[in-house]
């Protein structure tokens, strides 16, 4: 049986929930509640572990741990290669679920390498696993702020007109998920991309 990480960026503490950054939580949270069988969905069902908010479910005979790093953005390599290692995953089946600027708003975009694309999650992955060789699905939100207002355009909350398609998006971004973990990345790319 082998083994995923899925790895929904974001920062911990009440004030960035439900912000653009955090969209990578955001999937984490819908991806393990659409993998609970039961319908009794608990509140919490993410535990506090080393580096992270871990929850552990199955998926088509796969075993999959999605992680929630609590050390902040910026430092998100370090959980992410804390878990691979301590779960012996092999970096193919790592997936990071992250914001992406260059998108537009809802768009999202499965690839299996790359640069960084100035987002500090992505470039400290890189730093600490030492490649850019790792699958990451980039979810857009868009880039509709003034020079210099960057940092307080992915910390500030979704605009009305944003939420009103944001939970369909995070459900088709669930989707790819599962995809990836189904039939692969490469078949999930030409399935998902540019559509």
């Amino acid at each position: 049986m082998s083994k995923y990480l899925i790895a929904g960026l974001g920062n911990i503490g009440s004030e960035y929930e439900f912000t653009r950054h955090n969209i990578g939580f955001e999937v984490a949270n819908a991806l393990a509640k659409s993998l609970v069988k039961d319908e009794n969905v608990p509140d919490r069902l993410f535990s506090t572990d080393k580096l992270a908010t871990i929850h552990h479910t199955k998926f088509k005979g796969h075993q999959i741990l999605i992680i929630k790093p609590t050390t902040y953005m910026n430092l998100s390599g370090k959980a992410v290669n804390f878990w691979l290692s301590v779960e012996k995953i092999p970096i193919e089946n790592l997936l990071v679920v992250t914001d992406d600027l260059a998108l537009p708003f809802g768009t999202l975009r499965l690839k299996k390498k790359g640069s960084d694309g100035g987002h500090n999650g992505l470039a400290d992955i890189a730093h600490v696993l030492n490649t850019t060789d790792y699958n990451r699905l980039r979810f857009g939100v868009g880039s509709n702020f003034n020079k210099g207002k960057q940092v307080d355009y992915v910390l500030g909350k979704w605009d009305a007109e944003e939420q009103t398609t944001l939970n369909e998006r995070i459900d088709k971004a669930v989707e790819i998920v599962k995809s990836f973990i189904g039939i692969g990345v490469d078949r999930t790319m030409s399935e998902y991309n540019n559509k």
